[in-house]
Parts: structure tokens; sequence; C-alpha cells
């Protein structure tokens, strides 16, 4: 992987401009650094290997180089005509096409936009890229030239040695015949072991770069738990406190679910794993490359961030939010298989995993209503017949109601109103249910790291489940159909009967269509909890 910044040299008369300019392309990641004059520029471009010049002057001095005498001198030295020229240009087309036919890779206009410029940049980079990658594939081709030549040569010398020592012992022309297959052997090798490298890196790198831009950033954060509290209305979900309203689909909120809220809903506790990846050959995590002045990861030419097996950036984590409830006093919850270990039945990190990284998880914390802390959790047992696990939370001294268990075949009956709890669509929802302005400093604060902003939200309360209330639609053999709402983040969470016993747990959302969604019979997951379980009386 190249984890090297790519540099860009500035050329403008301006200084205000020049500074911004730089800071720009700093932010986005790049080694940028600037120069008032063209023939400073060209000097750097020769001295440093620059990838790419951003020309924005006009000389002050008639002695100075213009535009097109700079790219010509581009151009016309072998160091640097791979390099590509972008002029900023005025806002009249004429300029624009102007700075084409002077022979510039691309043109913008004044005054540049700080979206428009970086998008430009990458574009010209990625050409950068491949020719730098074509100039690889032609020194290996002359290397593996070079190699033949030699294995030739020996050829000629070895026939020109029987010619001249016909009378030698015939093992010596045996042994000679042998340098030569030995060659030849060894360019082949050498031809298959570079295509071969050269493929799995590109498969590597793009699985990678897949999985990383599925991970929320800052501003990602923000944007949809905006979308979400725009969309909040008094029908659906309720806060804890909530006492009335009702749903599309949903019950009343009557007696019955107004007492399984008030005792259970502080026992439904918010679950954040987080996800590390091992590479199985060298035992090394991987690592961002570096950050920029965001503190966001540094980006190649096509927006991929720059991963290594080494240094000291930070490690690449896929952080997975879901739901558990506990069962016994001894800290035993109840959640998925597909939370406790998110790369289960995930094609996206198996096929990380099947090119020699093994996934693992960095870290699991357990965040309850009405406690500012995080408390650690690990992996107990995993079911081998449904998507359920349990989990050991270290209490501490934390009290919380354990939830009764109902795993008779008769507690779900379709058409029984249910409630169910769960940290569904996790933090945004979280930050969703805050005014805008303490959301913003939250985040910010934490610098959309997940675990600080976690702790903060704890810190103030404000982390409680989401409830919901609908009816049992059909009872099958392996899983209960309801309509009560939810989505991913309320995995593992408790699905109740009117009684407040837990029937079932939430696995599975049918994409598109609320109406439908699944959970697991809690009967399932008596194996896992033989001798500990709290069950509700028959």
């Amino acid at each position: 992987m190249n984890n090297s910044a790519e540099k860009i040299i500035v050329v403008e008369a301006d200084s205000a401009s020049r500074d911004a300019l730089v800071s720009s392309l700093q932010a986005a990641g790049y080694d940028a650094s600037a120069f008032a004059t063209a023939s400073e520029a060209l000097n750097a471009v020769r001295r440093t290997d620059a990838d790419l010049l951003l020309l924005g002057t006009s000389p002050p001095d008639p002695r100075a180089l213009s535009a097109h005498e700079t790219i010509a001198e581009i151009r016309g030295s072998s160091a640097t005509e791979r390099v590509r020229v972008i002029l900023l240009v005025g806002q009249d087309p004429k300029e624009r096409a102007a700075a084409l036919d002077l022979g510039a890779d691309d043109a913008i206009s004044r005054p540049w936009d700080s979206a428009e410029l970086p998008a430009r940049v990458r574009t010209q980079l990625r050409v950068r890229r491949a020719d730098r990658l074509l100039l690889q594939k032609v020194d290996i081709a002359e290397e593996g030239q070079k190699i033949a030549h030699t294995a030739f040569d020996a050829l000629a010398v070895t026939e020109k040695m029987t010619q001249d020592a016909f009378s030698l012992d015939r093992r010596l022309k045996i042994g000679l015949a042998a340098v030569f297959c030995v060659a030849v052997v060894m360019a082949a090798i050498y031809f298959l072991f570079a295509r071969t490298t050269q493929i799995d890196l590109q498969r590597t790198t793009a699985s990678i770069a897949r999985l990383e831009r599925g991970i929320m950033r800052q501003d990602d954060l923000m944007t949809q738990a905006r979308k979400l509290r725009e969309e909040q209305t008094p029908t659906g979900a309720f806060p804890a406190e909530s006492t009335g309203g009702t749903g599309k689909g949903a019950a009343r909120v009557n007696d019955s679910s107004t007492a399984i809220i008030k005792d259970d809903v502080n026992s439904v506790c918010l679950l954040h794993v987080s996800v590390a990846f091992r590479n199985l050959q060298s035992g090394q995590r991987l690592r961002y490359a570096g950050l920029n002045q965001q503190g966001e990861p540094l980006q190649d030419s096509d927006g991929n961030p720059v991963l290594t097996l080494s240094g000291n950036g930070p490690e690449v984590k896929l952080d997975v939010f879901g739901t558990g409830f506990p069962v016994s006093a001894q800290g035993q919850i109840i959640t998925n298989h597909h939370v406790a270990e998110p790369w289960w039945k995930n094609d996206e990190i198996s096929d990380i995993t099947s090119q020699g990284f093994q996934a693992e998880i960095s870290s699991i914390h357990a965040y309850f209503p009405g406690d500012p802390r995080a408390f650690t959790a690990e992996i107990g047992d995993i079911s081998k017949e449904a998507d359920l696990a349990t989990m050991h939370v270290q209490w501490k001294d934390l009290k919380r109601a354990i939830l009764l268990i109902d795993s008779n075949k008769t507690a779900a009956v379709p058409g029984e109103p249910i409630v169910l709890m769960g940290y569904a669509t996790g933090l945004a929802a979280i930050l969703a249910r805050t005014d805008e302005d303490t959301a913003q400093q939250i985040v910010k604060q934490s610098g959309g790291d997940p675990s600080q902003i976690l702790g903060e939200l704890a810190r103030r309360d404000l982390i409680h489940p989401l409830i919901t209330q609908g009816h049992i639609g059909d009872v099958l053999p392996d899983k209960i159909v309801f309509d009560a709402q939810t989505t991913s983040g309320g995995s593992g969470g408790p699905l109740f009967n009117q009684q407040g016993r837990v029937i079932g747990v939430t696995y599975a959302v049918l994409q598109g269509f609320g109406g439908s969604n699944f959970g697991i019979p809690i009967r399932f997951s008596e194996p896992l909890l033989a001798g500990v379980v709290a069950h509700a009386p028959n």
C-alpha cells in the first residue's frame, strides 16, 4: 500500500490566496507547498518528484515565466513530463479553453470552490496514479526481458562451449543445460510472483476500502440525526417516560404496557461492539496511515483511506450497535449472535477475512439508562440453533431488574398486543432525541469517536431505548412475526407480551416494509441459560 501523501506544488502570487489553497489541500490529506513564482515551483517539482502543479499566478514581472513557458518546461523535461497541471483562470470560458490549449490537464475558474477544487485534484491524481502503475508494469516487463536476454546469452555460451569442447565429459554438458533451465524457471517464477502480488494487493485494498466507507463519520452522524429528528412524529415510537400515544398498527398504551415500560425500561442496555482486523501472516492489526487536520484518515486520490500494517496510526475499527437485556443476577444478558460476533454471516467482512485478515473483538461495552458508566462485557455462549448469544456484564454495584421470560410455546399468540424495546438506529437515533445544539456540541467535543459520544450521552442521562407497540402477526416454529417498528441497532431487544414477560428477541426486519419484523422465540435461549434464568410462573 502507498502510505505517503501525494505531493502538490502551488504557484500563486497573492499570499492570502496562496495560503487558502495550501490549507484546503492539506485538509484533504495532501502534502502541499506553495511558491510565489513559477521558477521556484519548477525547482521544487524537480527536487521533490511532485505529482501535481496547481498554477494560479499571473507573472507580475515581464521577465517571470508565463503559464505557457511554465507548462512547456514541465512537458519538455523527462523528469517532470508526467506531472499533472491545473491552471486557475478567470470566469470567461475562453480563458479555460486557452488554458487547455496551452497544455494544461484541467482549468478551474476563480473564485474556486472548496469542494470542487479537491475533487478536480483527485481526478488528476487518479490519472497520475494510473501513469505510475503503467510505468511499474513497463519496468517489470523490462526486467523480465533482461532476464530472458541473460538466459539466451547463457544458451549461446553453452552452445559455443559445446562446440569447442565436444570431447568433454557428458555430465558437464548436462550441467550446463541445467544452468540454462534454471535461468528460464527463475524468469517464469518472477513474472508469476509479480502478477499474483499485484492482484492480491488490489483485491485487499478494494475490500477494506468498501468496509471503511460503511463506517459513519462525524458529518454523516449529524446528518442522519437531523434526518431522524425531522421525521419524528407523535406516532410510532415514544420515550420511556411516555404514558400515552398511538402509532400506525400499534395498540394504544394501556395500563399493562405502562407497567412494562416503568418496570423494565432501565434494564434494556445499549451494546457497543468494536471490531478490529488482524493480519494472519504478520499478526499485526490494520491501521490508518495517519490523520489530517480534521482528525479524519488520510485518503488517496480515489477517496479511499490510506491503510497500513505498521506505524502508530489509529487502528481500523468497525463499530456495531445492538441491544441486550439481563436474565440473571450473575450479569448474563441476551442478545443476537450477529451482535456478539458482527462478522457472522456478514459478506462484507467475510470478503476481507478471505484475503488474510481475521476479524476480532476489540472491546464490548454496555450502557444502561440512568447510569453514566460504560460496563465491560464479554461474550458468553453462542447458540447453535438460532441467532442468539449471551454476554456477561461486570455489574459492579449496578442494580437493575432481571427480566422474566416465558418460554412456553403458547406464550406468543397471533393478534395479541406486544411491546418492543431497543436502540434502533444506534447513535443517530439517540442524538436525534436531543436538540441540535446539544447534538452538535457532543459530536464536536468527541471528535466523532463513538466511545466518547456514548460516554457523554451516558453522563447526560440521554441513553434510553426506543419503545414501540404493535401486534403479533404470525407465530412460526422458529420465529415470531410482528408489526412493532424497529431497524438496525434494535437487534437483541426484548419482545414483551401483555403480562410483561419476554417472549422473543428481535433479530431481523423486512427492508422496505415496516409491517413485518421478526423475533426469535425466547425458548431458543434456554440451552444458553440452563440453571440461571428467572422463568415466569406458568
